[in-house]
């Protein structure tokens, strides 16, 4: 609790601050003040209960303006930097101070003092909403509640699931930059630390984003990558206060919102302008209120929204939301109609159309096709703000990112270009490293040598003196830390003859009146690399599982070969593995009898070996647990493969491994990516799903990236 002492001089500068202040705020605020500011971490806590109604106090107030008198007020009650002398003691009065007396003797010229003290207003009437008072005070009682219960956990001694947490140091510099009227939105962190329980992911680390600039993070799946995203979002790394952060993680809640009108009302001036436009023209309309300041407000409102060119907001929505596959009809049916993927895309469309500070995107590409992929790419690039995205496609990064930060050995690495001139930068500066660390090896063991044979030479005691100290001046060079390879390896099977699997004149559909396939034939073998592809609702997921014989045909028929065992892999089945078990209980669930060992060795097969096998899969990274998945597909020992976007989360190093290991693979391989590089790698064969048949493609991706560019140029 603070002192009254304090509490009567915070109390004097809010009245000097705010002359309509009137008794109940007074009364509210006092007892923040006084009784309750324990509650308050930051200074944003404070502003977070008492903003609101400052600003209310008086409308020619900024937000800038009531959390620097947050500030203010934060200090002195806090005893951090107000009455502190330039020594660190505290300041003592010989005499009484009189606020209002020092303001009016003040030199209006003085600029160091013309921001702290503010003139009286003429007009002291006090427009306060208690609404907004009762919120205030019910969101402190739930910080109370729950510092109690947090306090009441710890104390009892229970299990408390590990978080990730950081340490950071901060500068006077970047507090001054944060309270300045000239406010940059660059970002720059320097000197700090991220752990998740025990595990430390960053350690010393600096982080330096130029505002405008689009920034690729990469590393290796479980490195802390999404962890170091999720902090920023929720402000546990310090970034100022005026920077805007959206973070695309979650997918929309479904409701009865139309999509449209979903998206439009990301941008809350516009859609509290037009609310309020609504509100006045039912009051004029009814006749109940023609005040004149209803119609000057009116006017007001209309030209705010001329000059934000709040017309065109529905035609900016209906753009992204059609370059992100939502059709016109779509766009039209309510949220809750949509499934997880459709309300995964309409978040990203949502935060397209607001246009943050700075931009967190996640696996962009995991829910999206290849035209959807190709439009975001060209969105991206005039991007005009600060863009952060995680990505394991490195065509998407070729395309949008302008600098590559390199998560590594608890570090993070900044390199100009896009990702290929990134490998080639890095791998050019770990050999000159490595170089460097040699020569030097070799000079000092030459000098070692000496120093050893030497060293008790009576007649040479002053030159092995001069080696040594030659030693100590040398700059101490550590080895290069390489990454450890990936390597999968799927089990060896038996080659089977063909056909292997084909469809003859299937017609399918969940009803005869509205088919999804017409007429379809196709047949793959044993050596068979194919990759499907098309528009999402093209009836790609439905053909795999024709083909997987769940689905029957309404006519034609589905012709396997008898041995064919079929190993499928989907991001659905790496949303239920069991979250509560370890890796090696997850295999040992599913598949019971074999000896802890041999599952051990199954997931060393996908890299999933040591500690991260004892692991519980909840703390694994989203490319950690697809090789949980792998892991547990390939215990069945399957001759033919169905993989459904078996690249999503997976790191860059992994999805290559994925790819030798594919074209090692003696059985038929059937895959559904947009994952332009590792389509290259494996298949010899695209089928295109459109228009209710299977198109084979002689040219391959690029055939196909060709005629959806095509496309999209004809929509533009």
């Amino acid at each position: 609790m603070a002192a009254s002492g304090d509490s009567r001089l915070a109390i004097e500068i809010l009245q000097s601050c705010f002359p309509a202040l009137d008794e109940a705020v007074k009364e509210y605020v006092e007892g923040i003040l006084t009784g309750g500011l324990d509650d308050f971490d930051t200074v944003e806590d404070l502003h977070e209960a008492i903003g609101n109604v400052l600003v209310e106090l008086d409308p020619d107030k900024t937000q800038d303006d009531v959390l620097e008198i947050c500030d203010r007020l934060f200090c002195i009650m806090k005893q951090t930097d107000s009455g502190i002398d330039k020594n660190g003691h505290m300041k003592i009065l010989t005499a009484p101070v009189h606020l209002g007396s020092l303001a009016e003797n003040l030199d209006e010229t003085c600029e160091e003092h013309s921001s702290i003290w503010l003139d009286r207003r003429k007009n002291n009437s006090s427009q306060v909403d208690l609404k907004k008072l009762e919120k205030a005070e019910a969101k402190i009682k739930q910080k109370q509640e729950k510092r109690t219960q947090q306090t009441s956990t710890k104390s009892n001694g229970s299990h408390v699931e590990n978080t990730a947490t950081a340490s950071q140091q901060s500068s006077r510099k970047d507090k001054t930059d944060s309270s300045s009227s000239c406010k940059t939105f660059d970002i720059r962190l320097e000197n700090f630390d991220v752990a998740y329980g025990e595990k430390v992911l960053l350690k010393g680390a600096d982080l330096v984003m130029a505002f405008g600039r689009r920034y690729g993070l990469v590393g290796r799946n479980g490195i802390g990558k999404t962890t170091l995203l999720r902090m920023l979002a929720n402000q546990e790394l310090r970034i100022p206060s005026h920077i805007s952060i959206l973070h695309v993680e979650q997918e929309v809640v479904g409701d009865d919102t139309v999509a449209l009108d979903s998206v439009l009302q990301c941008d809350t001036r516009r859609y509290n302008l037009m609310q309020e436009e609504k509100q006045i023209n039912e009051k004029l309309n009814s006749g109940s209120e023609t005040d004149s300041r209803l119609n000057s407000r009116l006017a007001e409102v209309y030209h705010e929204l001329e000059v934000m060119e709040a017309d065109r907001a529905p035609a900016r929505a209906g753009t992204i939301l059609a370059g992100l596959g939502f059709s016109p009809e779509m766009q039209r049916r309510i949220t809750r109609e949509f499934s997880g993927g459709w309300r995964m895309r309409l978040a990203l469309a949502r935060a397209l159309f607001t246009i943050p500070d700075l931009l967190l995107l996640d696996e962009p590409t995991n829910m999206l096709d290849m035209k959807a992929i190709i439009w975001l790419e060209n969105y991206l690039q005039t991007w005009p703000t600060t863009i952060l995205v995680v990505s394991h496609d490195r065509e998407f990064l070729n395309a949008v990112v302008t600098d590559i930060l390199h998560l590594h050995t608890r570090i993070i690495d900044a390199y100009r270009g896009d990702y290929e001139a990134f490998t080639r930068t890095r791998n050019e500066r770990l050999k000159n490293q490595q170089k460097e660390y040699d020569a030097q090896k070799q000079y000092r063991d030459h000098i070692q040598v000496f120093i050893d044979r030497f060293r008790y030479n009576a007649n040479r005691a002053s030159q092995v003196q001069s080696k040594l100290k030659l030693l100590e001046k040398l700059p101490e060079l550590k080895p290069i830390e390489k990454e450890s390879e990936v390597n999968l390896r799927f089990p060896e099977c038996n080659k089977l003859n063909p056909p292997v699997l084909q469809l003859d004149e299937v017609n399918f559909g969940y009803s005869p009146d509205n088919l999804i396939f017409q007429k379809l034939n196709v047949s793959c073998d044993a050596t068979s690399r194919i990759c499907i592809v098309g528009e999402n609702g093209a009836g790609k997921t439905t053909l795999l599982k024709i083909l997987l014989g769940e689905l029957e045909p309404i006519t034609g028929f589905r012709i396997g070969h008898r041995n064919i065992r079929i190993g499928y892999f989907s991001q659905h089945h790496v949303d239920q593995l069991d979250m509560s078990l370890c890796s090696i209980e997850v295999l040992a669930a599913k598949f019971p009898g074999k000896p802890s060992e041999f599952y051990r060795q199954q997931l060393g097969s996908f890299g999933v070996s040591g500690e991260l096998a004892t692991r519980p899969v909840t703390s694994l990274s989203g490319g950690q647990k697809s090789r949980v998945a792998f892991a547990l597909m390939a215990m069945t020992v399957p001759n033919f493969f169905i993989l459904d976007e078996p690249t999503n989360h997976l790191d860059m190093e992994t999805i290559e491994a994925l790819g030798k290991a594919l074209n090692k693979f003696l059985g038929g391989v059937i895959l559904v990516s947009h994952d332009e590089r590792l389509i290259r790698v494996i298949c010899t064969e695209l089928w295109l799903v459109k228009d209710k048949t299977v198109t084979v493609l002689e040219g391959g991706i690029s055939e196909y990236k060709k005629l959806v560019e095509d496309e999209l140029a004809a929509q533009n």
